[in-house]
């Protein structure tokens, strides 16, 4: 099938599904979950051979996808029309989704990104067309297997084995009405410019650079074993990683030790072993911008903490650097196995430090003071502030960013209204 007889197929699906009552649609979503229960291992097994996440980090996604899957199968229909007390005899609003939406998609969490962003997409009555990274076009057709055997009209989510360069060709067209992108900044300000352009909605999950703050009076044990998880699974490769570690100066000498220890126990081994806590970077090409920016780091004052020691194409022994303000890796967005650590003197320096990058997602913030998380929750310029824990999402609450880590959101029912349009109904 050509790309525009695919694209017709999702809009003439679309015109149908819109009609489908909230809670059949939600029935099919139940059917969906089951199914990736189902058939979690295969599925896992694809996403490890296709980017070397560890089998046990794979399964756990697929196991995430379902219960994602399963929020939205029971969630409140925030859609239902709304209304509003006016003089008027009828004065409503009535949500209409938006048509084709397009997703491009990226290889880090090959089935866990794409459902975050369908499910809700679908589930609000539109109909939606995947680009997969290309070292993901498995993971592509096996979700798009997985809608068509839970039973949704064909045509409600398409796989396109396309190029970075057919996503221009395939925006401009005038089927798809908007896009969601989960990627780098630079793919984000290119795609969000075509959309713009062609006066179409986009939503962007970019890059993050979080900020990991351990405070004088944290769980020390606690936070660095959080530390090394936040920084190392799935390799370092996730936007909201833990990727700099502000500690303060009076527990740096406490801490450090501990937290070495920690991100030691993190060895490359065989990613198809289900005790294997790290493997290789899912592309040479990736593990030699690492490498770059590691080496960029050094020259310009940074002080190893850890090397970052390169043992295979695609594998590194992680690595830690002690970096000050002003290096350049700062501005940059570090995906892979190496952590910056920094020291504030005080509170009012360690959010300097977190705020003063251009990225946003999420920032996690170790203290047992009320008083002191509450300063960093109105004060952190970032989508998310975790207490006490690593940064992570969970379907019940919103998931996006600020600044250069993008908009929109993802996740929970607020996602639900991202691809809609409100319409007001109001008259005698």
């Amino acid at each position: 099938m050509t790309l525009q007889k695919k694209l017709e197929t999702a809009d003439k699906s679309f015109r149908n599904w819109r009609a489908v009552p909230f809670a059949q649609k939600q029935k099919l979503l139940l059917k969906l979950a089951k199914t990736l229960d189902k058939n979690k291992k295969s599925y896992a097994e694809n996403i490890t051979k296709e980017m070397k996440k560890p089998i046990s980090q794979s399964i756990a996604e697929v196991e995430k996808c379902a219960l994602m899957t399963r929020y939205y199968a029971n969630a409140k229909n925030v859609l239902a029309p709304e209304k509003i007390e006016t003089e008027f005899r009828v004065s409503e609003i009535h949500y209409a989704p938006v048509g084709v939406v397009l997703g491009v998609m990226p290889w880090n969490f090959p089935f866990w990104q794409v459902l975050r962003f369908a499910v809700p997409a679908i589930l609000a009555g539109n109909a939606v067309v995947l680009k997969h990274a290309s070292i993901c076009f498995g993971s592509g057709k096996l979700i798009e297997k997985l809608f068509l055997d839970a039973g949704f009209p064909k045509g409600v989510f398409q796989n396109l084995e396309i190029g970075h360069s057919e996503v221009k060709t395939v925006l401009e067209n005038p089927i798809v009405r908007a896009v969601s992108l989960t990627g780098s900044e630079k793919a984000g300000a290119e795609v969000a410019s075509i959309a713009g352009k062609n006066i179409k909605k986009s939503l962007l999950e970019l890059g993050g650079s979080d900020a990991f703050i351990i405070l004088d009076d944290a769980d020390l044990k606690k936070a660095a074993k959080s530390a090394a998880k936040a920084r190392l699974q799935n390799c370092g490769q996730a936007c909201n990683a833990g990727k700099r570690f502000i500690i303060q100066k009076n527990v740096l000498k406490e801490f450090l030790p501990i937290f070495i220890k920690e991100y030691q126990k993190y060895v490359p081994a065989d990613p198809m072993e289900k005790d294997t806590k790290l493997t290789g970077m899912a592309r040479p090409d990736l593990a030699d911008e690492l490498e770059k920016q590691y080496k960029k780091s050094l020259k310009n004052g940074a002080e190893v903490i850890l090397p970052l020691e390169r043992i295979s194409d695609y594998e590194f022994n992680p690595g830690l650097m002690m970096v000050k303000k002003g290096n350049p890796v700062l501005q940059e967005e570090l995906f892979g196995p190496l952590g910056i650590v920094m020291v504030a003197k005080n509170d009012v320096e360690a959010l300097e430090l977190a705020n003063d990058i251009p990225f946003g997602l999420g920032n996690s913030v170790w203290t047992k003071d009320k008083k002191r998380q509450r300063f960093f929750i109105e004060n952190l310029e970032s989508g998310t502030v975790s207490l006490n824990k690593e940064t992570s999402s969970d379907p019940r609450l919103p998931f996006g960013g600020a600044k250069s880590s993008g908009y929109g959101t993802e996740l929970s029912l607020i996602a639900l209204k991202e691809f809609v349009t409100a319409k007001t109904i109001v008259g005698h």
